[in-house]
């Protein structure tokens, strides 16, 4: 028997004007200040709105810059950054820190463009260091997996492309962005005059970082928490443990921060961060109940079998290349957490 699920909460409004108004008009916000000394700053990628990331540019109290994820390196992602600065009286010269929450190339593509220009260290958690070494490796270890999902025929091609062998390495990256600082959780960022401290979250990435002031009350989530895409998990290369677990417990972790406001990567900075994490983990919940149900109706099925049933944004059928392969390797992730890997059966 299927259950209706309770009606989703909604999104978080957002508490900047500037924003709200961006949004409302399908436009580029200008850079904004939402403290004294920090600013938000767009950099677009794919062409524009609605892709598009939040960097945060921090002033010290030594007067140097620090940015919190620089966004995408290709679509002159750097000229972005430079006409940004300038527009608050300030260069790239000044930039003397360079926080990268996690590895895609939408928050880290421009870091090393930026590292050159500015002299700047990059500073990210160790494991998405790790992650990048690994991502040929990675990519060809997929296709194993892709071969058992019981995909048909002519889905096969376009997931290889996307998610095994031939998925392109790099996209969005100018050269190899290897960190000069590595961030453990806890770790107080070399930000003069500032107390940023890392909050190690990974699920979306294993080595996904937030960044908590708690002085100035500012969350920086990275995907982590977005206000209203529910972030992919599992999106940084192979892992031993099971990234939606992680991401479950990484979404507990923020129950302290409810009074900060949120900057996420993406959209729009909003308040109440504990509710949308709630609200996210109730997704997941919800998911991992369509999966159980699924398994009780089939026999020994496919992963594919499995994650047909399962009722994801514009169902199974419309999906191919990157988006096939996420939902089936979530599908996967939720059997798992289940306990019930052991009765999907390989192609």
């Amino acid at each position: 028997m299927t259950t209706v699920p309770p009606p989703a909460a909604p999104a978080p409004r957002p508490i900047s004007p500037v924003q709200a108004t961006a949004l409302r008009d399908g436009v580029l916000p200008p850079v904004e200040e939402v403290r004294p000394g920090t600013w938000t700053l767009v950099v677009p990628f794919r062409g524009g709105v609605p892709d598009a990331t939040l960097s945060y540019l921090l002033e010290g109290a030594d007067g140097a810059l620090t940015v919190i994820d620089p966004g995408w390196a290709a679509d002159d992602g750097l000229e972005v950054l430079r006409a940004g600065l300038a527009t608050i009286g300030r260069s790239v010269d000044e930039v003397g820190l360079v926080v990268v929450t996690h590895l895609h190339a939408d928050h880290l593509g421009a870091a090393a463009a930026l590292r050159r220009a500015s002299g700047a260290r990059v500073a990210m958690h160790r494991l998405e260091v790790d992650a990048l070494r690994r991502e040929r490796e990675d990519a060809e270890a997929n296709d194993a997996d892709i071969a058992t999902w019981g995909l048909p025929e002519e889905l096969v091609a376009g997931v290889v492309a996307a998610w095994g062998s031939g998925r392109r390495i790099g996209l969005g990256r100018t050269e190899e962005p290897l960190a000069d600082l590595f961030v453990e959780d806890g770790d107080v960022l070399p930000v003069a005059g500032r107390e940023l401290r890392a909050l190690w979250t990974p699920g979306h990435t294993a080595g996904h970082l937030c960044l908590v002031d708690e002085r100035e009350g500012l969350l920086f989530t990275g995907d982590h928490v977005l206000p209203r895409i529910n972030p992919g998990i599992g999106l940084g290369g192979r892992t031993s443990s099971n990234p939606l677990g992680d991401y479950l417990a990484s979404l507990v972790r923020l129950e302290p921060y409810a009074d900060l406001e949120v900057c996420p990567g993406h959209e729009y900075r909003f308040r109440d961060v504990v509710t949308r994490a709630r609200t996210l983990a109730r997704h997941r919940e919800e998911r991992s109940r369509h999966v159980a149900e699924a398994l009780d109706a089939l026999s020994a099925p496919t992963l594919f079998e499995v994650a047909s049933r399962v009722p994801f944004s514009g169902g199974i059928g419309s999906m191919t290349g990157f988006l096939l392969a996420s939902a089936l390797t979530q599908t996967a992730f939720h059997a798992d957490l289940l306990g019930r890997a052991d009765e999907i059966r390989s192609a």
